[in-house]
């Protein structure tokens, strides 16, 4: 039941999520989601006030898929690849000549297989170029967790059936990342359970890694996961204990694959009744700031391993909803006051150490009165802008102001002088591949991730732009301070000939151009 662009989710799902029977897993809190969106809170509308804010642009072109605008990942060749929800569909956003994705183009793309069409989901972007999606809260717009899956070859245009783990009955919106070494890492919505993948072409197999082995205290329903430097990754429990002024964290390491407690939060950030919370990214200063879906918001040293309370966002909340780090190192999220209600409004979140946090409303697109915030995606463009979508057919990219601290650019030690177009596995390397942060976020049911290097090539003569597309990173994650890294990357025919300038992006910030030479 794919809704029209432009009609709120809310009123074209209602119908399907009121008719869905509770799962077993959830026979404590049946269907949180399902039930708030039959009858959304709603809030007087109040304009963002006049403050230092961004620039919301649309683009030219308007989505051309049948459905509606979801989750958009950013390819490794700069390109975006966008789903179309509730469909097998997938389309391709390509920067014009001068690097401009508002005057970008769209393409269609190979679509998955056809009984394959699912909303909130996990996503990524592998060390090899391809995606990866799996599961799905909804397929064809029908609550049902599905354990389906797919794998993209955006250099073939192809897509492969992915099967889920061994026993599995539900994936559903559940949260997935990279490890530090290449690894894809997928939870089970509905259990303890989790499990990597050993990918080889097309062939997935999966090391399932039950409770038993990793001590997760907890089933991951609802949950996200932050990625912190050291190849661990961080998790507030949504399924226990609440109610109790905290929330449980527990940290994963990827050296033994285990689970372990890690204390609780500062303020309760669970809403007990729906089990929701909201994105927590890491930035750039190595404090995560975790949005909450109570009306309290935490921070969290990684360093310290101490939590304390951050600015709320006004009478606003993150019952689900999107968030991404800003070349500025501030994070940018879309909130709606109570659990799945309207407005929407948008807050920059700057957190220099637990003491030292600001949040501040800024602009907003037309669009965001009319809807919640978990209608809404974020993912950071190779240009630093934010680009916005919306389940409510809408597509925006946010301009911040302010710019990256010199510590934080990737850097390039090593490129080739000459290049050839058409040739491939170019090395580059350098530090700070990865980025200190994983780019854009949301939690269980989208992951929009850009820590990995992209190679963009500007022609000094033209001042034409083209991306080469990178692949076999050697590492993933997040960086540390001068943590080195390589990447291979190929070079385009549609390159200009000529002296040229080489940089590293990495999360929207640019390294410094190395000067090439493009045959």
């Amino acid at each position: 039941m794919p809704k029209t662009v432009g009609t709120s989710m809310i009123a074209v799902l209602a119908s399907a999520l009121l008719s869905t029977s509770a799962l077993a897993h959830r026979a404590v809190d049946p269907l949180p989601r399902q039930s708030h969106r039959a009858g959304p809170v709603s809030a007087p509308y109040q304009a963002p006030p006049r403050v230092r804010s961004g620039k919301w642009t649309a683009l030219k072109a308007g989505f051309p898929g049948t459905s509606f605008p979801d989750t958009a990942l950013v390819l490794t060749d700069g390109s975006v690849l966008m789903h179309d929800g509730c469909t097998a569909d997938w389309y391709r956003l390509t920067p014009d000549s001068s690097g401009s994705y508002v005057n970008g183009k769209w393409t269609k793309t190979a679509s998955m297989p056809s009984s394959y069409k699912p909303l909130y989901f996990a996503s990524q972007v592998l060390s090899d170029g391809t995606v990866m999606v799996n599961g799905g809260e909804y397929n064809s717009c029908q609550a049902v967790w599905t354990t389906l899956g797919a794998m993209y070859d955006p250099v073939k245009d192809k897509w492969t059936a992915v099967s889920a783990p061994t026993g599995w009955t539900t994936i559903g919106d559940a949260q997935s990342t990279v490890l530090s070494d290449g690894t894809y890492m997928l939870a089970n919505c509905c259990s303890l359970d989790a499990a990597q993948a050993s990918i080889s072409g097309g062939n997935v197999t999966w090391n399932i890694l039950t409770a038993a082995k990793t001590g997760k205290a907890d089933e991951h329903d609802e949950e996200g996961w932050t990625t912190l430097p050291g190849n661990t990754l961080l998790t507030v429990d949504a399924n226990r204990d609440l109610n109790v002024g905290h929330n449980d964290v527990e940290i994963f390491s990827h050296s033994n694959d285990k689970w372990t407690g890690a204390g609780t939060t500062f303020d309760s950030v669970v809403d007990a009744g729906s089990h929701e919370l909201g994105p927590a990214p890491l930035l750039p200063t190595g404090i995560v700031f975790q949005a909450g879906a109570t009306g309290n918001n935490d921070v969290y040293d990684t360093v310290s391993g101490k939590w304390a309370s951050a600015p709320s966002f006004g009478s606003n909340d993150s019952a689900d909803g999107p968030a991404v780090v800003l070349p500025n190192g501030h994070a940018l999220f879309q909130v709606s006051p109570g659990v799945f209600g309207s407005p929407s409004h948008f807050y920059e979140a700057q957190a220099v150490s637990l003491t030292k946090v600001t949040v501040k409303q800024v602009n907003e697109p037309a669009s965001a009165p009319g809807q919640s915030s978990y209608e809404g995606r974020l993912v950071m463009l190779p240009t630093g802008q934010a680009f916005w979508t919306s389940d409510t057919g809408d597509i925006q990219l946010y301009t911040p102001k302010g710019h990256a601290k010199a510590s934080w650019l990737p850097t390039i030690t090593s490129v080739p002088a000459t290049l050839t177009r058409g040739s491939t596995n170019n090395a580059v390397q350098g530090t700070q591949f990865n980025g200190f942060t994983e780019g854009g976020y949301y939690g269980d049911d989208a992951q929009m991730a850009t820590n990995f290097p992209l190679v963009r090539i500007t022609n000094t003569g033209s001042g034409k732009v083209c991306y080469a597309r990178t692949h076999d990173f050697s590492s993933r994650g997040v960086s540390k301070k001068g943590d080195g890294g390589t990447a291979q990357f190929d070079v385009p025919n549609t390159c200009d000939a000529g002296a040229s300038n080489l940089e590293v992006v990495v999360n929207g910030i640019a390294s410094l151009p190395s000067a090439v030479t493009v045959n």
